[in-house]
């Protein structure tokens, strides 16, 4: 049995849900599909496929199986373009992992140039705020913002970003606009639960750290701007949250003459193997977009 064929066969099955779709994919017969995923079982000895009147469904052994097959196929691929010297050719599929709005701001507005230049490629792009798994969820790429949990993660800095304390006219109007950040003390704070609740401001020589309160703490980016744009307080993000209304008006930064920390954008790569193609040339139009 050809490995490399086998477990192709048994990855498009699984994507088609049925022999048939697969057969047609292949351009081979449906009873050599079933055949070669038969005997894939019977080496491996474990059940992959389910089969039902609904289609084929993977076994948990199948998932897995067939998370690695995908990405071994996806390599040789890649392994066989470069030595053709066509790697700049891209195709099969992306899985990209991002926070949802920075994701919906600064990533999908551009995805349609990216792919007009790879018109072979597919992308999943999955929008969590948590920090996932990424061998387990089976994603080639994840961006993250801020410190890296996994000191051992294979990353890339692409860009740095500034934050800011922000709020809107409406809130300055009716609160009154913080001269200094012992002043943030006496504001609702809109926290956001993922970032830390105590800052450190600087201006020239000077330093003062605060700790922000408030009655309203939000697990996502979304909830953090939608209580922002509520007008129900002020809060510290960075300036890529709220990039369209800062621009826009809509909000406004104060204390202006402090600085915060920055906060880092990083590409983070599966630990355990080399980046693929794909990602390294996703990272880098991301890193290339939000230079402009």
């Amino acid at each position: 049995m050809d490995r490399l064929q086998a477990m192709t066969t048994f990855v498009r099955a699984v994507e088609n849900g049925s022999f048939s779709g697969a057969a047609k994919q292949l351009n081979v017969g449906q009873p050599a599909v079933s055949k070669t995923i038969a005997q894939l079982e019977d080496r491996l000895q474990v059940r992959l496929l389910l089969r039902s009147t609904h289609g084929l469904t993977p076994t948990e052994a199948g998932q897995r199986f067939y998370e690695r097959a995908r990405r071994a196929i996806e390599e040789a691929n890649e392994a066989e373009l470069e030595a053709r010297g066509a790697g700049a050719g891209l195709s099969g599929r992306l899985r990209v992992s991002a926070a949802t709005t920075f994701a919906r701001l600064h990533i999908v507005p551009h995805l349609p140039a990216f792919l007009k230049a790879n018109p072979d490629l597919e992308i999943d792009v999955i929008l969590d705020d948590r920090v996932i798994d990424l061998v387990a969820e089976g994603v080639d790429m994840a961006l993250r913002m801020g410190e890296l949990p996994d000191s051992a993660a294979v990353a890339r800095k692409l860009a740095s970003g500034r934050r800011s304390v922000i709020a809107t006219p409406a809130y300055l109007e009716r609160c009154g606009i913080p001269q200094s950040p012992a002043e943030l003390g006496s504001h609702q704070a809109l926290i956001y639960s993922q970032a830390s609740s105590g800052w450190t401001f600087k201006r020239g020589s000077a330093e003062t750290s605060v700790s922000v309160h408030g009655r309203v703490r939000v697990s996502a980016a979304e909830g953090l701007r939608a209580a922002v744009l509520a007008h129900m307080g002020l809060t510290i993000a960075s300036d890529w949250m709220f990039s369209p209304e800062l621009e826009s008006g809509a909000v406004r930064r104060v204390l202006e003459a402090w600085a915060l920390p920055t906060i880092d954008l990083w590409a983070v790569f599966p630990t355990g193997r080399l980046a693929s193609a794909k990602a390294r040339a996703f990272a880098a139009f991301v890193e290339g977009a939000l230079a402009h």
